[in-house]
């Protein structure tokens, strides 16, 4: 099998070619690993191979994914043995003793993992540029970011290393990499995957685990396979009336679908993300659907101070359990994650569960809007991918940070009004994805658009709690109506 030959292919293909004896699991996985050997210096997307021990690894025939190649984010879906680094220095002694859920569900899946890709720092930015590994570079323009924090993985696929590969979403870090990587990602329902056994919850429910991919397909087949509750997990969720991957072959009903380009935060909207969504709208009234202007009514200022508070309790709790469990020094974390650990540690219990609460107001909103509408349509991201080094804070600010986290004044900065500078700075290119994240809906990045300088623009959608299945059947609709593979030939790598 020749590079070029594997590139055409997505995972449930190679997993078929194998099974029929058209080609060996070996081959394949030695394509991969020459694929990403040749690549990945210029892409900076793996941090972890394994490419050795991949070769060892001998799948199921009958899984569904046997011998398609893989690569786990190096954030959470940890690995026995293989270091769980987050892309921070102060995490790498971090050795997991056993694997996650989702990688038990992955290696059931017949997935053959390669190794484990690049994330910003605790998986905080939507860049991929930690001090640990350095920048991420995205294979549509490589002086420009491929996202975050699953920056690693959707270069890697968009590249052509692998089919699909793992990434999570705590605010959008799988929708934002499948936009700027013209890739379909899609983050699923609160409590669809298991965070075990590491955690109940990631990010209090906020944050789960998936992939992005070249194709529908293989996202709808492998949540097939990692999505469970097994015994332990906080609650169950509804499993779908059918498996994903046989739903897909269906079309969906005809939907009631509303659309909105403004930013929930008030922030500048480039001009090819709302045609991206113009065009999007077209399409789907050509395809039987109802589309018309129409958003949900929360307050956008609210929902980012909601989720920047997550960011910070997230982030002091993760510091002192690395120093507790790990000898880990304030000193081994970038600046800006030593500033959101000291304003967590500032926050009061009472703030931080007042704030908390106010996920069930954005909930109960958005619940109003579904009794209208059982989609919504918006850009993913509001702003192209950054260049590398663009969004680096300046060196007044991080001058600033340290001396707020050398005096230990998180407690005057929250007063100041840095929370909403912050919201302001830190979700101005991507002020779309938190809804769902914040709420435990499902919300999809599809690949429609691209603009004039030939980058990939995503368009986004969200369905109620457990409406998986009719966001992968509108997906699938969609990729078969308007292909998007042929794209990927354009990048010359």
């Amino acid at each position: 099998m020749t590079p070029e030959e594997y590139r055409q292919h997505d995972a449930t293909a190679l997993a078929d070619l194998i099974r029929r004896g058209e080609v060996s699991l070996g081959e394949v996985v030695d394509t991969a690993i020459s694929r990403a050997e040749a690549i990945n210096p210029q892409l900076n997307a793996i941090c972890l191979p394994r490419y050795d021990k991949a070769r060892e690894d001998r799948p199921g025939t009958d899984a569904p994914f046997a011998g398609a190649p893989f690569l786990a984010k190096d954030l959470a879906q940890e690995m026995a043995g293989m270091p769980c680094t987050m892309g921070s220095r102060a995490l790498r002694r971090n050795i997991p003793a056993q694997d996650s859920e989702y990688i038990k569900g992955c290696r059931n899946a017949g997935l053959v993992i390669l190794g484990r890709t690049a994330t910003p720092e605790l998986g905080l930015k939507g860049i991929t540029e930690s001090r640990l590994w350095g920048p991420t570079r995205n294979p549509w323009d490589r002086a420009r970011t491929p996202g975050g924090s699953s920056g690693g993985s959707g270069a890697a696929v968009a590249a052509g290393i692998v089919p699909m590969a793992g990434a999570n979403d705590g605010g959008g870090s799988i929708r934002i990499p499948a936009a700027y990587n013209g890739l379909f990602g899609l983050k699923p329902s609160r409590g669809r995957v298991s965070a075990g056994p590491y955690m109940g919850e990631y990010w209090t429910g906020a944050s789960i685990d998936h992939v992005v991919s070249r194709s529908v397909r293989d996202s709808a087949g492998l949540l097939d396979c990692i999505a469970g509750n097994p015994k332990g997990d906080p609650f169950r969720i509804e499993p779908p009336a059918q498996p994903y991957a046989q739903a897909i072959k269906s079309a969906p009903r005809p939907l009631r679908i509303g659309f909105f380009t403004e930013s929930p935060y008030g922030t500048e909207v480039a001009p090819e993300a709302a045609m991206a969504i113009e065009a999007t709208a077209r399409q789907l009234e050509d395809l039987g659907h109802h589309v018309e202007p129409a958003a949900p009514a929360y307050n956008g200022m609210d929902l980012a101070r909601a989720y920047l508070s997550l960011n910070f309790g997230e982030v002091a709790t993760a510091m002192a359990e690395a120093r507790d469990t790990l000898g880990a020094r304030d000193s081994d974390y970038e600046v800006e994650t030593r500033l959101l650990g000291t304003l967590g540690n500032s926050m009061r219990a009472v703030d931080y569960v007042r704030v908390r609460r106010q996920w069930n107001d954005f909930a109960r909103a958005l619940g109003a809007y579904f009794d209208q509408y059982d989609m919504y349509l918006c850009p993913t991201t509001a702003q192209p991918p950054a260049r590398i080094g663009e969004l680096e804070t300046p060196i007044h600010l991080k001058m600033a940070a340290r001396l707020m986290v050398g005096l230990k004044a998180g407690t005057l900065a929250l007063k100041s009004g840095i929370v909403d500078d912050l919201a302001q700075e830190s979700l101005a290119r991507v002020p779309f994805t938190q809804l769902a994240n914040l709420t435990g809906t499902p919300a999809m990045s599809v690949p429609l658009y691209w603009n004039e300088q030939g980058l990939p623009v995503g368009v986004q959608f969200g369905a109620p709690h457990g409406g998986e299945t009719e966001l992968f059947q509108l997906a699938a609709q969609l990729e078969e109506a308007h292909p998007w593979s042929s794209y990927y030939q354009k990048i010359q790598l």
